[in-house]
């Protein structure tokens, strides 16, 4: 069939519909770096507006490590990342990172600056990647935090939600500590010294913490 200016005509206005369809479907689908980016705006404005409930004290600012430290250096202050990068501090959260090899030891443990002498509830939520091994100190005494279906001896826990929100709580009478996650018995008397701060360890993989906040009772 000869190619004549009509049939020409609309062969052209076809491929622009065509290609504007398709400019279109592209420019309307999100990518992974915009999902990242809605997601990191949702836990800033969820950080900025969460509070501790009456009575309680957050242990973290959630935007720098100030009020913490490695044992025998000084407050990390303002600083937003440890200086071997096993921790740093973000959209309201404290996140344990993965070891970077050649910027120091396997094993890291941040601790607070005050200690906890008298009696008092601790919470926190944390969210862990893939099989990741942190811990919790308690006085200086751990409890172990990890992905708990796949590392660990707490395998048959039955709320707990990988790599999602999990909620630690742990309270201390004495030189006991009663701790849960999401509301299943961890330890119903952990022994803990008398007194000491609270510390996070890093380990394996990343682990993130937030709302980390303290009660005297």
């Amino acid at each position: 069939m000869p190619l004549t200016l009509p049939r020409l005509a609309t062969i052209v206005l076809v491929s622009a519909a065509c290609l504007a369809g398709v400019g279109c479907r592209n420019a309307a689908a999100p990518g992974a770096h915009d999902a990242a980016s809605v997601e990191t705006r949702a836990a800033a404005a969820d950080a900025h507006a969460w509070k501790p409930e009456p009575g309680f004290t957050s242990l973290i600012t959630g935007t720098d490590l100030s009020g913490w430290h490695y044992k025998g250096d000084p407050d990390l202050g303002a600083q937003t990342e440890a200086t071997d990068g096993r921790y740093s501090a973000k959209d309201g959260m404290l996140v344990v990172n993965p070891e970077v090899p050649g910027k120091g030891p396997h094993l890291r443990q941040l601790w607070t600056i005050r200690e906890f002498p008298s009696d008092f509830t601790l919470k926190l939520e944390f969210r862990a990647s893939v099989n990741a091994d942190s811990g919790i100190f308690i006085r200086g005494m751990q409890l172990q935090c990890r992905d708990y279906l796949v590392a660990g001896p707490f395998k048959d826990l039955k709320a707990y939600k990988p790599q999602d929100w999990n909620e630690i709580v742990i309270v201390v009478t004495g030189q006991r500590a009663h701790c849960t996650c999401n509301g299943e018995v961890l330890h119903a008397e952990l022994a803990v010294p008398a007194n000491g701060p609270i510390g996070l360890e890093a380990d394996r993989g990343q682990m993130e913490y937030r709302r980390i906040r303290i009660a005297p009772r």
